[in-house]
């Protein structure tokens, strides 16, 4: 999975600088703003849920591969990556959600 995600940031990264909204999807998504970006995710999120109460396998993971398209460019859009995801998931090894999540500023 690693590969695929590393794959698909460098992807993403490329045509975020290469700016060309005509030619890219991911360049016309950032054009319009980071509030559309997150407005996209949040869709692939609802579509997400709903796959995975009433729709087969394929739908969820369909839904869930354009919703960690959406959540890559968001990232980088932030100048953020896989590495600082995988960097914050490894800080909370070991550690209870419940007790992780109590530790979050109010």
């Amino acid at each position: 999975m690693g590969g695929a995600l590393e794959q698909l940031e460098s992807v993403v990264r490329d045509r975020l600088a290469a700016g060309d909204a005509n030619a890219s999807y991911v360049a016309s998504l950032a054009a319009k703003g980071r509030g559309k970006i997150a407005q996209k995710l949040g869709e692939e999120a609802v579509e997400t849920v709903i796959a995975a109460l009433t729709e087969d396998d394929a739908a969820l993971a369909g839904e869930a591969a354009d919703l960690i398209f959406h959540l890559t460019v968001l990232l980088a859009e932030r100048g953020l990556g896989w590495a600082d995801i995988a960097a914050e998931l490894g800080r909370r090894h070991g550690t209870s959600g419940h007790a992780e999540k109590a530790a979050r500023p109010q």
